[in-house]
């Protein structure tokens, strides 16, 4: 009788978590060819060989608000998924972030006797620290990215291990800046003497992943760009359009640009090295932008009620991942009303004029790097998947074994 082939589902309600799925999943099969994957995600999952049971490109959304607008399409994936989960019964459910509507994923696959991996763990540190019970309840193992994560799982006595960050040692540039530039017929930087202003800088706009983070924060990111135009005549733009963006989303605001811009697909880490200032959106971008050691600006809004609410769930005083991990303010934030045009184009403007300001802000942006590290989160989340699966000697002879609570 022919041996039962490995079925595992992984579920990512996100851009950025459709990316790291897809990478556990590559890595996964390196060892295990036989491996069969379905689940929720996207582009990325479906790439690497994943059967997508639902498209999770159109649920990304963020803030209480914009999720009950959603509601309908949300809770038809949810129920789809759990059918699904049962159904199938497959021999490990890995949830990829998104947090609420995995935990209930979870908590189905429980029910129905399967064994769940959580990676990426949800931000407890920063608000209801006492869910961490709750997780415990309801799966069998968190993967968390930061170390300083691991003892608010020790204490519950929830298994959890530091599997380390999933871009760490991923982003990376695989051309100089010189190729680079020339690739993307970008002008040369020109010297300038001592206190005058910059010209010819190359400006990165990140609006987002999501279509109501596009609709919401794209118009006044070009209008803060078209100031900066004015200022720096000479100056360049690459607008870095997500996977999960369609043209459409974007074309109405970019019909009224006024200054040169060049749409980039996708997080491309050689155009992104080429910039002298980002204006960013919160999300992982930022942590991205950070990797790279580029000087940033973080802008945010969401619906009045939304910020409302999680002014007063959330107990740390950033929202931007490299602040929240120097533990200090690195970069500007502008969130909500602060998020102006004016206040943007003012602040990457003493990016580019106050040579001081942007060599500390590289420094601060270095050491978030260090915290960051350089152990492969999705290597060593495949060793903990292929040992929940039974399968650890396959990795006996690779890297050394991670940190563990068991």
């Amino acid at each position: 009788m022919a041996e039962k082939r490995l079925l595992v589902m992984i579920s990512a309600g996100e851009a950025s978590g459709d990316r790291h799925g897809a990478a556990l999943f590559r890595e996964l099969r390196a060892v295990l060819p036989d491996l069969t994957g379905i689940g929720m995600g996207g582009a990325a999952m479906r790439e690497a060989g994943i059967e997508l049971c639902f498209d999770s490109s159109g649920i990304g959304v963020i803030g209480l608000a914009e999720i009950l607008r959603h509601y309908a399409e949300i809770r038809g994936a949810l129920k789809l998924m759990q059918r699904t989960v049962c159904a199938r019964k497959p021999d490990l459910l890995i949830c990829v972030d998104y947090k609420e509507f995995n935990f209930r994923l979870a908590k189905a696959a429980k029910a129905c006797g399967v064994k769940v991996l959580f990676y990426v763990s949800p931000q407890v540190w920063a608000w209801r620290p006492g869910r961490v019970k709750d997780y415990g309840c309801v799966i069998d193992h968190m993967a968390v990215i930061f170390p300083f994560e691991l003892p608010y799982y020790e204490a519950y006595g929830v298994p959890a291990t530091y599997v380390g960050h999933p871009l760490a040692g991923k982003v990376r540039s695989t051309l100089s800046k010189a190729e680079a530039r020339k690739k993307w017929g970008l002008a040369e930087p020109k010297s300038q003497p001592l206190g005058q202003s910059a010209t010819g800088p190359v400006i990165g706009l990140l609006p987002g992943s999501r279509a109501n983070e596009i609709r919401r924060l794209l118009p006044v990111i070009l209008e803060a760009a078209g100031r900066l135009a004015e200022k720096y005549p000479q100056s360049q733009y690459l607008l870095f359009q997500a996977p999960t963006v369609r043209d459409e989303d974007i074309a109405a605001a970019l019909a009224g640009c006024s200054f040169p811009l060049r749409v980039i697909s996708g997080q491309d880490y050689d155009a992104l090295q080429c910039c002298d200032a980002v204006i960013t959106v919160s999300g992982t971008a930022t942590l991205e932008v950070a990797l790279l050691g580029i000087p940033m600006v973080i802008v945010y809004r969401l619906s009045p009620f939304s910020y409302w609410l999680g002014r007063l769930l959330v107990r740390v005083p950033f929202i931007g991942l490299p602040n929240i991990l120097a533990g200090q303010s690195v970069v500007k934030e502008f969130i909500q009303e602060e998020a102006t045009a004016d206040n943007i184009a003012d602040e990457v403007g003493r990016i580019l004029d106050d040579a001081d300001y942007a060599s500390r802000m590289r420094e601060e942006l270095g050491r978030v790097r260090e915290l960051v590290g350089d152990r492969d989160g999705s290597v060593e989340l495949a060793r903990l998947a292929a040992d929940m699966l039974g399968h650890s000697a396959l990795y006996q002879n690779t890297a050394s074994e991670v940190e563990t609570n068991p």
